[in-house]
């Protein structure tokens, strides 16, 4: 069905006239006619009776006015779903319980005007893939990570360096400790279910372990964070890695340490990954949000992988 037509059908019905329509719609009466004979044709039936009064709907037309303003709706969504500004910006990122979701969350707090769709995409070539094709709009990844290079068109910037935490159980070794080095880590049992081999996630954790001697254990289901709260609240020996902005929560019982990483302090190297060509304008706010947010990296205290110094890829 002509969206121009059924245009032309209501703006008749709610001018009167075919000619004010036309001056409405700035077209000729004349070819406010011939849509409306069009749609006629198309319908079957007679939309509008015309005397000296002007253009009186049918029964037909009374019929069929309702739908008409629903199609011209769905038309309009239909189309804002692909017109930049028109549509949500549509950003990925690797969980919604860990703090990326709370850099998106102060993005909507600063730009509420600004829809926002977030989603998440499980490894790097997905989330790449998806922003090249245009499904998304922006990714938060580890892009450095080994055998891994960007397409041409897609652009990353480093956002957000984030230190780590260790985590653990009241009765762990380091449980009252205010601070803990990687050094002191070494030979200490990390339990990550949810390392999966070829994810970046892995690659850092895998080189991470590599540079201080931590052993950093996979094995075992991953049911998720609850399972990995509980095994560690009752260990003495596993310990697990978190962010530093990862919101927990666990039950009072737990009493599970948070311990800072110090001399130096282990960053997880977040970038916001985009195409270049995007010209949705919630993605230029994004990234104007988001650049006060990274300073640029101190030259010394802190660790990250040799894929994620400068000049590395």
């Amino acid at each position: 069905m002509d969206v121009a037509a059924v245009r032309t059908f209501v703006a008749v019905v709610e001018a009167g006239q075919f000619q004010e329509a036309a001056a409405d719609l700035s077209i000729t009466p004349q070819a406010v006619s011939k849509r409306v004979a069009a749609l006629e044709s198309e319908l079957g039936v007679r939309l509008f009776t015309r005397d000296a009064r002007g253009a009186r709907i049918t029964i037909d037309g009374q019929a069929f006015l309702p739908h008409a303003r629903a199609f011209l709706q769905a038309a309009q969504r239909a189309a804002d779903s692909v017109r930049p500004g028109g549509r949500a910006l549509r950003v990925d990122v690797i969980g919604r319980r860990l703090s990326l979701a709370g850099l998106l969350r102060g993005f909507h707090l600063a730009h509420p005007g600004t829809a926002l769709d977030v989603v998440t995409l499980f490894d790097f070539d997905a989330a790449i893939a998806a922003v090249q094709a245009g499904t998304i709009d922006a990714t938060f990844r580890a892009v450095t990570m080994p055998g891994r290079r960007l397409p041409q068109g897609v652009e990353a910037a480093p956002v957000f360096d984030e230190p780590l935490h260790l985590f653990t159980g009241p009765g762990h070794p380091f449980a009252d400790a205010a601070a803990v080095t990687p050094a002191r880590l070494a030979g200490r049992r990390v339990w990550m279910p949810g390392n999966l081999p070829g994810t970046e996630w892995a690659a850092y954790y895998d080189e991470l372990a590599a540079a201080f001697g931590i052993v950093i254990e996979t094995v075992g289901p991953n049911f998720g964070i609850e399972h990995l709260l509980d095994t560690i609240a009752g260990s003495t020996t596993l310990a697990t890695f978190v962010s530093e902005q990862t919101p927990l929560a666990w039950p009072a019982g737990h009493s599970l340490r948070r311990i800072p990483i110090v001399d130096p302090t282990p960053v997880y190297p977040h970038s916001l990954v985009w195409r270049t060509d995007n010209p949705h304008p919630g993605l230029a706010e994004l990234r104007a949000h988001l650049a006060p947010s990274s300073p640029g990296r101190p030259e010394s205290g802190v660790w990250v992988p040799g894929w994620a110094r400068p000049g590395r890829a």
